[in-house]
C-alpha cells in the first residue's frame, strides 16, 4: 500500500508503478483530474518508487538529485521537482499545468526546438523514449536531457511523458580537467621532442664535423631528453590507472630503510653533499609487504621534491605508527615515512591542492602531477599520505603504510 494512502485508491496507484517500471511516477490516482490537482495530490502523498516486502517505498520527488518533471497524456506538466526548479531557474508553480514545450523549452546544439523535433505524442507508435543528450535551456545554459514514453500498451497513445534533466558542470570541470592535461602533456613532450630531432638530423648530416666529445655531448642531450619522455608517458598510464581503479599493486616484502638508503645514495653520486640528507629509523619496524616499484616511484617524487623545492637539509624519519585502519590489538600495525626540509614551505591557502592535478610549487620545472600520482600509489596500498609544515620551516610529507602478511599468503 502506498504511503499516506487508504485502501481504496492504493490499486489505481499500483497500475502506475507497474506502467512505469524502474521511473518516479506522477502518483495521479486517477486520470480525468487536472493537472494541478494531481499535483497537489502528489506533493501530499510523495512518488513511490520500487516496492518492499513490508510494503511500498515513499519518496518524495523533491529528494532525488536530478531534476524530474513529468507530463501528462495531453502534454501538460503534472511534476516538476526541486532539482528541476534549481536547473532551469523556473519555479515548480510557474511550470505546473503549463504545456511540457513552454514549461520545460529546450534548444538542440544546432538551434532547433527539441519537443517538436521529438514529438513524443505524434511520433513513432514503438518509441519508448530518448537517449541523454546535451540540450540547451534558454540562455544557453547546456543540460543532460533523456526523456521516457509511458503507455497503456507497446504501441498505444503516450500516457505519460518523464523527463530527466543533469546539471553538466560536473562533466565540463572533469572536461576541463582533460583538457589541461592533454594541453600540459602536449607541452611537456614538445620540448625534448624537438631537442632530440634538431640533434639527431644535425648528427646525421654533418656527423664528420663533430669532434668525438661534441657527439658525445648531443647524444647525452638526445638520451636525457628521451628518458624525459619515458617518464611523461610513465605518468600518464599511472594516473590513467589511478582514476579507473585499475592500479595494480604486486606485493612482496620490502625494506623501506634500505630503499631510502638507495635513493639518498643516488643523489650523493650525482653531485649532492652526503649531509643534506639525514636518515633516521627506529626499530624494530614491522615487516612491510608492498609494491617495490611503486613504494620507489614514491620516495623517488618526495625526495625530488625536498631537493629541488627545499633548502637545507633534507630529513628522512622512518617509523613504526598506527594502522590508518583500526586493529583490535592495538600493535603498531602500519610504518611511516616523513621527508621534511628547511625551505620556505608550502603556503597555508595550497596546502589543500598540494595532491591536486598540475600543482607546482614554484616554477623549477615539472609537470605537476607527481603528488597526484603518489597519493594515488600510496592509497592503492591502503595507506594515507598528508602534507604539513616541518618543524625546520620546509614542507613535510608523511605517508603511512599498512603492513603484515597478505591474506592470499596466510
Amino acid at each position: 500500500m502506498g504511503v499516506g494512502t487508504s485502501g481504496a485508491k492504493s490499486a489505481p496507484r499500483a497500475r502506475d508503478v507497474r506502467d512505469t517500471p524502474a521511473l518516479p511516477r506522477a502518483g495521479q490516482h486517477d486520470d480525468r483530474l487536472d493537472a494541478d490537482h494531481g499535483a497537489g495530490h502528489d506533493a501530499d502523498h510523495g512518488v513511490g518508487l520500487g516496492s518492499q516486502p513490508g510494503g511500498e517505498l515513499g519518496i518524495d520527488p523533491d529528494d532525488l538529485p536530478d531534476g524530474l518533471v513529468i507530463a501528462d497524456e495531453n502534454g501538460r506538466v503534472i511534476r516538476f521537482n526541486a532539482a528541476a526548479a534549481r536547473i532551469t531557474a523556473v519555479p515548480a508553480a510557474a511550470a505546473l499545468g503549463r504545456h511540457l514545450e513552454s514549461a520545460l523549452p529546450l534548444e538542440d546544439l544546432e538551434g532547433r526546438r527539441w519537443w517538436q523535433l521529438t514529438d513524443p505524442y505524434g511520433g513513432l507508435a514503438i518509441r519508448v523514449g530518448q537517449p541523454e543528450r546535451n540540450l540547451l535551456l534558454p540562455g544557453g545554459r547546456e543540460v543532460l536531457v533523456s526523456a521516457r514514453y509511458v503507455r497503456t500498451a507497446p504501441t498505444g497513445p503516450v500516457r505519460r511523458v518523464v523527463v530527466s534533466l543533469r546539471d553538466t558542470e560536473a562533466r565540463r570541470r572533469t572536461e576541463r580537467s582533460h583538457a589541461e592535461l592533454i594541453a600540459t602533456v602536449a607541452h611537456e613532450l614538445r620540448s625534448p621532442l624537438t631537442s632530440v630531432k634538431g640533434f639527431t638530423a644535425t648528427l646525421l648530416a654533418k656527423w664528420e664535423r663533430f669532434t668525438d666529445d661534441q657527439k658525445k655531448l648531443m647524444l647525452e642531450t638526445v638520451d636525457a631528453d628521451a628518458n624525459r619522455v619515458t617518464r611523461l608517458i610513465a605518468e600518464l598510464l599511472d594516473i590513467s590507472r589511478i582514476d579507473s581503479g585499475r592500479l595494480e599493486v604486486r606485493r612482496q616484502p620490502v625494506d623501506i630503510g634500505a630503499a631510502v638508503g638507495r635513493h639518498i645514495q643516488a643523489y650523493v653520486t650525482s653531485g649532492q653533499p652526503a649531509d643534506r640528507f639525514l636518515l633516521r629509523l627506529e626499530q624494530p619496524l614491522p615487516p612491510l609487504w608492498a609494491d617495490p616499484d611503486k613504494i620507489d616511484q614514491v620516495l623517488s617524487n618526495l625526495l625530488e621534491n625536498a631537493v629541488r623545492h627545499g633548502e637545507g637539509t633534507v630529513t628522512i624519519d622512518v617509523t613504526p605508527s598506527a594502522s590508518p585502519r583500526e586493529r583490535e590489538d592495538g600493535e603498531n600495525a602500519a610504518t611511516s615515512v616523513t621527508v621534511s626540509d628547511e625551505g620556505t614551505g608550502i603556503p597555508e591557502e595550497s596546502m589543500n591542492r598540494v595532491f591536486t592535478r598540475f600543482w607546482r610549487g614554484s616554477k623549477r620545472g615539472g609537470t605537476g602531477l607527481g603528488l597526484y600520482i603518489v597519493k594515488g600509489i600510496v592509497e592503492a596500498h591502503g595507506g594515507t599520505i598528508t602534507v604539513g609544515r616541518a618543524p625546520g620551516g620546509g614542507a613535510e610529507f608523511r605517508f603511512t603504510l599498512p603492513v603484515g602478511t597478505p591474506a592470499y599468503l596466510l
